[in-house]
């Protein structure tokens, strides 16, 4: 089972100019993210910068439009993630729990974690399966 830990943006994130987090508040991540892979369970993890140099795709009737950042709402962003698997949920919310506050201890933050769909839960089509062939030449890479 595939898991995101989600860390929520807030203003701070998006206000950002350079990225020099606190160096407590890194190297706390770095220790939670090194014991994540001692135990074999962390796939993958990033920050990502503030929404001011992305943009977004808006699909609609007249087809697609591309929405320049910065967006409001910063809570509603994401400011990164880890990507860990896990034999159950329980194991997931263990994990989670255990998560560094992001932005440092006794201030307020979101840390959202969500299940990634598997393959197997969808039922069998010929999209899914081209979508599996695509998955089996990724990780042969």
């Amino acid at each position: 089972m595939r898991f995101m830990i989600i860390v929520k943006s807030n203003d701070e994130f998006e206000a950002e100019t350079t990225p020099a987090p606190d160096e407590a508040v890194m190297a706390e991540m770095v220790r939670f993210h090194e014991e994540l892979a001692r135990a074999g369970v962390l796939l993958d993890g990033s920050g990502l910068q503030p929404s001011r140099k992305g943009w977004r795709v808006h699909h609609g009737p007249a087809g697609r439009r591309i929405v320049d950042g910065p967006f409001a709402e910063a809570k509603e962003l994401i400011a990164g993630y880890t990507l860990i698997q896990v034999r159950s949920r329980d194991e997931a919310l263990e994990w989670s729990r255990r998560f560094p506050n992001p932005v440092g201890p006794g201030r307020e933050a979101i840390v959202e974690v969500r299940q990634l769909y598997e393959m197997d839960d969808f039922s069998p089509s010929e999209p899914l399966e081209d979508f599996k062939r695509l998955d089996a030449q990724l990780k042969n890479h």
